[in-house]
């Protein structure tokens, strides 16, 4: 679909007269370039007037929306306001479930207003994104067809009037006390926390899905969450609020990237080791977090544990001089842990120190990223997080170039998104939000609706087990990785997908396939994996970054926060037409402002035309399979619960799950085998006991095979779980083996009737 098309069917009604009139640019244009006209400067001076005018009717309408807004919600917290003081702690709704007083009305009236603003927001932050779209694409087509380069020039005065760059961070928080206030009766949802949250029934399931969100998509995602769940904000340790939804982590590897290839390939106790802080990078409490993957057939559940611990000591930590029992004692000082818990916290800083020594372990990769949590304060049956701003920085030093300078971390960088002053070969800009959706539902019951039919929407795009750490070293140091995640391949495509109405119901197949995948990609998280944190003052991994942000200003094409400063026009003046007029054939290389937002080659937001819609995970997988739904064994007879996929030379990791009874099938092979060779030694044994001289030496040969068989199927036995257990793609057959023990009986049952026809009287002695 072409953009002015799309732009047609996307734009509000209402507001039909405000957007980018993109289509009459292009008309425009492109009458100029057949008749030649776009040659000339007055031509050309026309159109960047065109523009001129098209940006202030935009921005002009965007700002006095957004101050119209700001408003309306001052209004609905000062009605709030005066209805809560006038109820009483009681809250403001009537005691009687059948009598409606004005105020109940006045509350209902309240909760329709905050929901048409929350409508309002999100049309809003639709028409921002659009029309800087449009801008952006209207400039391309005019570069591409034209003999003046203008985009560099009009980049400033996109600057000048900063539309896009509109912040509705502060806007949906407030939105959010306000419909947590009017949802719970005034009382508000901390109040009701430990009241909502059972953490005494143990017959619970804890889901986890990962997803991605394309930026068009990130202000409603975040607007339709808020309607059932309030943002999560923790007050800091001198009590007051906090509001830094910064989340920085350096993760740990070695040269030979150890902890990568094992967390990629989910091997039994694969482990992640990383250091993490939240808000600025002044922050002096680190976190010292391990993450440890279990197998459901071990019984057991994947571990997160993590200590806290001074900024000023991590260095001495990791070289092995820093006293834990001064971290201990300092502990047990709080009284906020038992003895028992003071062990464990002990035991984990010395594997973790001595894990980090042993293998040579050193920084890597850092991963920054602003968190909006979604929660009940206390609650912990319905989590939802949505991670913006992801970037990944390589800490390494594997190319020669020391970038921690003998530290844990780099010191050149804090929280100052996009990191402009790194190279392009250290960073890369994750061009999605991720949401992360975590259930704890009772056993058997089915999630929330409204959840249901978020992740069955056209908002987010399915990806399990996506992990930043893996995405980060996979591109910064793809020289060094041979295996890379299945994920890859999928960055090449667009994830945005026809809207569909999230207000009513889906029962089409589709959508129940989804819902299928979406218990199917969760059901190894069944036994709360993850969910044992080691901590003192937080009780798991998301308390402190609960905090919401998101800035919607990300350019869609380019970065216009980069963009040079170059002093604008005077008294309305255009720009002399010389500054930005070029040669036909030149090559103009790009300016700063306008790289991707994403640096990776992989990762792209949009393109030319008007992106394709596709659910584009499960095809990439299926591609990578190279397997259709139904089949079971591909022409190499290889098993399809691990597909040889490459790019290039290297090969792709495809998320698999190995149930119980593939290790059961081995062990039912190796008891064949064994019940086979006990049968043929129990005979060559009767042989050697009761047998003549002939049945002796035939029970030798047979006794010889039967061990042998023995220990060919322990081999074999061993051998092929090895296999399972590292997800190795096959064959699991053994070619050789049956062969050289089907020729060994042959060549046993034929000495033995030698033996019996040259030896024995009674067939040599005529009759």
């Amino acid at each position: 679909m072409k953009f002015g098309a799309h732009l047609k069917d996307i734009r509000y009604p209402d507001w039909r007269f405000y957007y980018l009139e993109y289509d009459r640019l292009k008309i425009f244009l492109k009458e100029g370039t057949i008749s030649g006209r776009s040659q000339s400067e007055q031509w050309e001076a026309e159109f960047v007037e065109m523009l001129e005018q098209e940006l202030n009717k935009v921005a002009s309408f965007q700002q006095i929306k957004s101050g119209e807004l700001a408003r309306r919600v001052e209004y609905c917290e000062r009605s709030l306001e005066s209805a809560l003081s006038g109820s009483g702690s009681k809250g403001f709704f009537s005691s009687s479930p059948h009598a409606s007083t004005p105020q109940d009305e006045r509350i209902s009236k309240l909760e329709t207003e905050i929901s048409d603003i929350i409508e309002e927001v999100n049309r809003l932050s639709k028409f921002t994104r659009i029309n800087y779209t449009g801008f952006l694409k209207i400039l391309k087509k005019h570069d591409k067809h034209t003999t003046y380069m203008l985009k560099p020039m009009f980049m400033v005065r996109l600057n000048a009037r900063p539309f896009y760059r509109e912040n509705f961070d502060q806007l949906i928080l407030t939105l959010s006390k306000l419909y947590d206030l009017v949802r719970t009766g005034g009382q508000g949802s901390g109040k009701k926390a430990v009241a909502n949250n059972d953490t005494g029934s143990q017959n619970f399931v804890r889901k986890t899905t990962k997803y991605w969100v394309h930026p068009d998509n990130v202000t409603e995602v975040k607007l339709r969450v808020l309607r059932h769940l309030p943002v999560l904000i923790f007050s800091s340790k001198d009590g007051q609020d906090g509001y830094n939804p910064a989340i920085t982590s350096i993760y740990f590897d070695n040269e030979d990237l150890e902890l990568y290839k094992g967390r990629l390939e989910k091997e039994e106790r694969a482990r992640a080791i990383r250091f993490r802080w939240y808000g600025p990078a002044t922050n002096t409490e680190i976190f010292i977090e391990r993450k440890t993957h279990r197998e459901d057939w071990t019984g057991e559940s994947s571990v997160k544990q993590r200590f806290p611990l001074k900024e000023k000591y991590v260095t001495d930590y990791m070289n092995g001089s820093f006293d834990l029992e001064r971290l201990i004692r300092k502990q047990r000082e709080k009284h906020f842990k038992t003895e028992k818990q003071l062990a464990e916290l002990e035991e984990l800083a010395q594997e973790i120190q001595i894990e980090i020594q042993e293998r040579g372990l050193r920084p890597v990769l850092r991963s920054f990223y602003n968190r909006t949590a979604f929660q009940l304060p206390g609650d912990a049956r319905v989590r939802i997080s949505l991670d913006t701003e992801l970037c990944m920085i390589r800490e390494d030093n594997f190319d020669g170039n020391d970038r921690t300078n003998g530290g844990w971390r780099r010191t050149d960088i804090g929280i100052d998104y996009p990191f402009s002053q790194l190279p392009n070969s250290d960073i890369v800009r994750f061009p999605y939000a991720i949401l992360e959706v975590k259930l704890q539902t009772q056993m058997g019951a089915a999630p929330p609706q409204w959840i249901t039919r978020l992740i069955n929407s056209h908002l987010v795009e399915e990806v399990p087990k996506f992990s930043k750490f893996i995405h980060g070293c996979a591109n910064l140091l793809e020289s060094r990785v041979k295996i890379l995640p299945f994920w890859l391949p999928q960055m090449d495509k667009d994830i945005r997908k026809p809207a569909v109405d999230l207000d009513t119901p889906e029962t089409s197949p589709e959508s129940t396939k989804r819902i299928s995948r979406f218990d199917d990609v969760a059901r190894e998280d069944l036994k709360g994996k993850g969910s044992h944190v080691m901590e003192v003052e937080l009780e798991n991994d998301e308390n402190v970054d609960g905090n919401e942000t998101l800035e919607e200003n990300a350019p869609l094409l380019g970065d216009a926060s980069k963009a040079v400063d170059i002093p604008g026009p005077k008294n309305g003046k255009l720009w002399p037409l010389s500054l930005f007029k070029r040669k036909r054939g030149n090559v103009i290389e790009e300016a700063p402002y306008s790289q991707p937002v994403a640096s990776s080659s992989r990762a792209t937001t949009n393109s030319e035309e008007q992106p394709r819609y596709e659910t584009a995970t499960m095809k990439s997988l299926r591609r990578l399979l190279k397997i259709g739904s139904e089949t079971n064994l591909n022409r190499q007879g290889e098993v399809p619960f691990q597909a040889q996929a490459y790019r290039g030379n290297k090969r792709i990791a495809v998320p698999v799950r190995i149930e119980p009874k593939v290790f059961f099938a081995n062990e039912r092979t190796f008891l064949s085998w064994l019940h086979f060779a006990i049968v043929l030694g129990g005979l060559s044994l009767g042989l050697l006991n009761f047998g003549d001289k002939i049945g002796q030496i035939s029970g030798f040969l047979f006794t010889g095979i039967s061990m042998g068989i023995i220990f060919y199927a322990l081999y074999l036995y061993i051998w092929r779980a090895n296999k399972i257990r590292r997800r190795e793609a096959g064959p699991y057959d053994d070619l050789f083996g049956p062969v050289f023990v089907v020729l060994a009986l042959f060549l046993a049952t034929l000495v033995n009737f030698g033996l019996k026809l040259t030896h024995d009287p009674a067939w040599t002695s005529p009759s």
